[in-house]
Formats: C-alpha cells, structure tokens, sequence
C-alpha cells in the first residue's frame, strides 16, 4: 500500500493516548495545565505534524499562575499524508506527541533532533 495512510479519527485519537502512555512516569507526573488536542490540520501550516502552544515548564514564573492551559496540538491529516502504513502511523504519532510534550520541558528542536526525535 502507498499514498496517505488512512484511519478512523477516534483509531487516531486512541494512538496519541497510547503515545502518552510512553511518558515515563516521573515525567508525566510533572505535566500540569497541558491540554493535549488532536486536529485534522493546521490552517495555517498544513504539513505541520504537530504543536505546542503555552510557556515551557523552564520559562513559567509567578505570573504564570492562573493562565489558561498550554496546549499540545497533534495534527491527523498531515500525518497521515507522510505516512503509508498502520504501523507507520503508529511511530509517527508516537514521535510528534513525545517531541510537543519535550517542548513543554524546555527542549528545543535542536536538542530533539540530537536525540532522535526531530
């Protein structure tokens, strides 16, 4: 099979549970005031896989308290187009939702590419 994989939203939706149930423990454990959301494409990026929007856990002060939860965005259809596969699928998700979730951290892309998850 080649071209865009394809796959039920609410299949999609239980993949990005399944990615945040690789969040070690003690990681996930820190995670606070996030929102993960899974949308069909970015207007304004189309190929964008996916999005964190909100003050990374290293830049929050006191004036972060009571703010609006950050958001962590992953988006179906874009990753579907790169994808051929179920089993492709599956890594991809797994990549975008652990890369969004390491920015929450702190970690820029540079360091996620140095450790594999670009």
């Amino acid at each position: 099979m080649t071209g865009p994989a394809r796959m039920s939203p609410e299949r999609f939706e239980e993949l990005v549970g399944d990615a945040l149930d690789l969040i070690p423990p003690e990681l996930a454990g820190a995670i606070d005031n996030v929102v993960v959301l899974v949308e069909a494409r970015n207007d304004e990026e189309p190929s964008l896989l996916g999005l964190y929007h909100g003050i990374a856990l290293t830049d929050r002060d006191s004036y972060y308290a009571g703010s609006l939860p950050d958001t962590v965005t992953i988006y179906r259809e874009a990753i579907l187009d790169i994808c051929n596969t179920d089993d492709e699928v599956v890594e991809e998700v797994a990549i975008t939702v652990i890369h969004e979730i390491a920015h929450y951290f702190g970690i820029d892309d540079d360091r996620l590419h140095e450790l594999g998850w670009g």
